[in-house]
C-alpha cells in the first residue's frame, strides 16, 4: 500500500498551496519496556474552501526526530504556499525560496483566548472581537472562486487586519513587558506578517485548521493504541492514515474503498497507481 499513500502524497506535493502539521507518538523502545518519542507529520491539499473540484488528500509521514531536515525530506521539489506554525525547522524551507511561510490565525487567537480566559485581560478580549470580525468575512467569503474571494478580503478584511497590527503595537507599550499577554501581543506582531499574503491570494487561508484537523484521528488513536510497537511500525501507521484520513476527506468510506483496493492492487500497474486513489472510488 506503500506506492498508493506515495501517490497521494505526489498529489499533495502539486498543489499551489499545503497545510503542514506535526504531533508527537510514543514508539516502543526494545528491550527495556520504554517508549521514545516519535513524530507524526501530515501535509494536507485542500482547495474546496475556493470552489476547486481538486480532490482533498492528506499525506502523513514518521520520523524518529524533530529535524528540520525531516520536512525537507518529505516535501522534496515542492514549491508554492504553505500553511504552518512558528516551529524554527521550517525555516529552512522557507530559506531556499521555494516555499513561502503562510501563518496561522488560529494559533493567534488562542494566545489570546487562554489570557482571556485566565484573567480577562481587556487587551486579549478586544484582540478576540478584531480577530472575529475577520473570520466573519471568511465565513463570507468560503466557497466563493478565489478571485472572488480575494476581492472581498481586500474591500473588507485588509482594514481590519492592518488596524489590528497598529493597535498591537500600541497596546504593547502600554503592558508590562514580561506578562504572557505581552508574549501574546509579540507572538501576534511576529506571525502576522507571514499571514498578510492570504490577503491577496483567494487560494489561502487565514488559518492552517486544515492540517489541525488532520491530526485529530491521531491524538485520538494515541489513546486507544498507546504506542507504536517499532520505528517500521511508526511508518505504517503514516501509511494507514494517510489513506483513511484522505477517503475520508473525500466522503469515501475507507472500509470498502480499502476492500476494493486491496482485491485490485496486486495485478494493478504500478504507474497507474493513481488510478485507485479514493477519490475514483464509487461506494
Amino acid at each position: 500500500m506503500k506506492p498508493l499513500a506515495e501517490a497521494i502524497g505526489k498529489h499533495v506535493r502539486s498543489g499551489a498551496a499545503i497545510h503542514a502539521d506535526d504531533t508527537h507518538v510514543p514508539v516502543l523502545s526494545p528491550g527495556n519496556g520504554k517508549t521514545k518519542t516519535g513524530r507524526i507529520w501530515t501535509y494536507v491539499r485542500d482547495e474546496r474552501p475556493w470552489g476547486s473540484d481538486v480532490p482533498p488528500a492528506a499525506y502523513y509521514r514518521f520520523s524518529m526526530d524533530r529535524k528540520g531536515i525531516r520536512p525537507a525530506e518529505h516535501l522534496g521539489d515542492y514549491s508554492g504556499f504553505m500553511h504552518a506554525d512558528a516551529y524554527a525547522g521550517f525555516e529552512e524551507l522557507y530559506r531556499s525560496g521555494k516555499i513561502t511561510a503562510v501563518a496561522c490565525m488560529a494559533h493567534i487567537r488562542r494566545e489570546f483566548f487562554d489570557e482571556a480566559q485566565s484573567n480577562g485581560a481587556s487587551t486579549a478580549i478586544e484582540a478576540l472581537t478584531r480577530i472575529a470580525q475577520l473570520y466573519a468575512v471568511e465565513a463570507e467569503a468560503r466557497g466563493k472562486p478565489s478571485d472572488e474571494r480575494a476581492a472581498i478580503r481586500q474591500a473588507k478584511a485588509r482594514p481590519v487586519f492592518e488596524d489590528l497590527v497598529r493597535w498591537l503595537q500600541s497596546e504593547l507599550l502600554k503592558i508590562s513587558g514580561k506578562s504572557d499577554l505581552a508574549k501574546a501581543v509579540r507572538y501576534a506582531l511576529g506571525r502576522l506578517p507571514h499571514l498578510e499574503v492570504y490577503l491577496s491570494n483567494g487560494h489561502l487561508e487565514i488559518d492552517n485548521n486544515a492540517a489541525e484537523r488532520g491530526m485529530r484521528g491521531m491524538a485520538i488513536g494515541r489513546k486507544n493504541w498507546m504506542f507504536a510497537g517499532s520505528e517500521g511500525g511508526g511508518e505504517n501507521a503514516a501509511i494507514a492514515y494517510t489513506l483513511i484520513e484522505t477517503a475520508k476527506l473525500n466522503d469515501t468510506d475507507p472500509q470498502a474503498w480499502l476492500t476494493n483496493v486491496l482485491s485490485r492492487i496486486a495485478d494493478h500497474p504500478v504507474k497507474r497507481v493513481e488510478d485507485l486513489a479514493p477519490w475514483n472510488f464509487k461506494n
